[in-house]
């Protein structure tokens, strides 16, 4: 009778096939080394024992795929003089008036909802003990700065907390418009401005339950989960 290979043999196996698949020119969606992932992040055991491996495959396909990569320091800093344009923003709505007013409070909502996404992600991911690749445009339409984990560190992080790391950029980036309009009474904005970014921010939640729920933070978000209770 033949024998069956264990399952860390199998493991190995896997691995070798993906990274044959990749160097052969196989993009990494499509070498099987996703529903690999899957099978390490339910068992601790093959997380401790695969994660450096699996993150050196994801950070070699990332940095041969995308294009710039904007270091974690350059970045955030970028982050952060984008939600300083939004406090500028809020001033000028303050010492202005009329349309131009208006125009400054949509400026602020929009520049704070932009600049808070991926810096709350980083701060969530560091607490969590991730680390970082870099900064990149990207993501699903349009286009909007992201933040490449460090695979490796990720996997590491039990699953519930990684669902909350996922989590915690989309919740900042609906809270963001929220806040402008709790300050538009103080800046005397005309009631337009305020009335579009009352829009701005149901229209962010209600593209959130359509496309985010399938394509982006919130399908990870229900992704680890899933992990998450099949831990018990």
């Amino acid at each position: 009778m033949e024998a069956t290979a264990s399952p860390d043999r199998a493991v190995e196996e896997r691995f070798d096939a993906v990274e044959a698949a990749i160097a052969a020119g196989t993009p990494i969606g499509r070498s099987g080394f996703w529903p690999l992932v899957a099978t390490i992040k339910a068992d601790p055991a093959l997380v401790e024992a695969y994660a450096d491996r699996a993150g050196r495959i994801d950070a070699a396909a990332f940095r041969a795929n995308v294009r710039p990569i904007v270091p974690v320091a350059v970045g955030n800093l970028a982050m952060l003089g984008v939600l300083l344009g939004g406090v500028v923003a809020l001033v000028l709505a303050a010492a202005t008036d009329g349309w131009f007013s208006g125009l400054c409070l949509l400026a602020a909502a929009g520049t704070w909802a932009l600049g808070v996404h991926a810096p709350t992600h980083w701060l969530v991911g560091r607490a969590m003990g991730m680390r970082f690749i870099g900064y990149f445009v990207g993501g699903p339409p349009p286009p909007r700065p992201g933040l490449k984990t460090d695979y490796a560190t990720y996997l590491r992080v039990p699953a519930r907390r990684r669902a909350w790391f996922h989590a915690s950029g989309a919740i900042a980036t609906k809270i963001a418009p929220f806040l402008v309009l709790a300050i538009a009474p103080l800046v005397d904005a005309p009631g337009w401005a305020v009335l579009a970014v009352a829009v701005v921010a149901i229209f962010q939640i209600v593209t959130d339950v359509v496309f985010s729920t399938k394509t982006s933070d919130w399908k990870k978000f229900s992704r680890e989960m899933a992990f998450a209770r099949d831990a018990g």
